[in-house]
């Protein structure tokens, strides 16, 4: 198999390398309104600046619920087209695309963070059947389910621009009765394989790995650290990656990963005061000593002797 061009590669590591977004953020870049709440937000299709979407990486949770037009959501090897009236669930440890169809989306979306849903067994949204990775995340629904989703949405509109004291209180309750609906219904698993899946696959395991820097030995150690780890997050097999990854860039997807962990080790001894253990810690090793061994099986030297 041939292997794509430096440029080609070069471009797949750029979109990677975009920095997080956060609701605020994407916002602030996205809509002509002002921000409401940086935990949920709520509004209208016809209030969205209709364009295509890249890959993305965001911190924050959506449901759309497309009441008329068409788009279609595309992950990793797989997409789907929305054509009719669906609720589409987003999470943001899963990356997707979204294009716009002939007809543009009527219907309503909201935006939320873990820290809004901050109620017993919020901490497991991500677990839940409509969040999780692998899961389905489209449900058509049928008229008498869009009138009454539709519904809940306008009264989320007009809770979320009053000034009642316990309105996000209000807000959770109606956010938790579109997902219990939601799991009434059967999802869509009328997808389609793209015959371009290596490169697909290839940008967004590049979009993982680097989503999850910079790391934080205290708050945000490196979570996933093989090609297992990003295999299941993308709901496909290690050696459905494993293959696309060497198809596409010649080397393979453990090469890639530590390559990038002692890309981060090194600005780490560099820039920061942080101990050889923090270090460790924050890039995902239990025990300082395996991190050395591995900094100096890749780079010739002792994580102490490159500071």
């Amino acid at each position: 198999m041939s292997k794509l061009d430096p440029d080609l590669i070069n471009f797949l590591y750029m979109e990677a390398t975009r920095k997080t977004e956060t609701m605020t953020e994407f916002l602030q870049e996205t809509y002509p309104v002002p921000v409401m709440d940086r935990r949920f937000n709520v509004f209208e299709n016809q209030e969205y600046i209709c364009r295509p979407m890249p890959y993305s990486k965001r911190d924050f949770y959506k449901i759309s619920l497309m009441t008329a037009g068409s788009m279609r959501m595309l992950y990793a090897d797989r997409g789907i087209d929305v054509d009719r009236p669906a609720l589409v669930f987003s999470n943001p440890r899963v990356p997707y695309a979204c294009e716009v169809g002939g007809d543009m989306p009527h219907g309503y979306f909201c935006l939320f963070t873990d820290e809004f849903l901050n109620t017993p067994g919020a901490h497991v949204l991500h677990e839940s059947p409509l969040f999780k990775i692998g899961s389905d995340p489209v449900f058509f629904v049928d008229d008498q389910q869009r009138l009454f989703l539709g519904g809940i949405f306008e009264q989320m509109r007009r809770e979320s621009a009053s000034s009642y004291a316990h309105k996000h209180d209000l807000l959770k309750s109606y956010v938790n009765l579109v997902l219990h609906e939601a799991m009434k219904m059967q999802a869509c698993s009328d997808y389609f394989r793209y015959s371009n899946a290596a490169t697909r696959i290839a940008a967004m395991f590049f979009e993982l790995l680097d989503r999850q820097f910079p790391v934080d030995p205290t708050q945000h150690p490196l979570k996933m650290k093989t090609a297992a780890h990003f295999a299941a997050c993308l709901s496909i097999h290690v050696n459905h990656l494993n293959q696309a990854i060497k198809e596409v860039t010649g080397q393979t997807t453990t090469e890639h990963i530590t390559t990038r962990i002692i890309s981060e080790a090194k600005g780490l001894l560099t820039h920061t005061t942080w101990s050889i253990a923090e270090i460790a810690y924050s890039l995902g090793y239990e025990y300082p000593n395996y991190f050395s061994n591995q900094f100096k099986k890749q780079t010739g030297v002792t994580p102490g002797s490159f500071r």
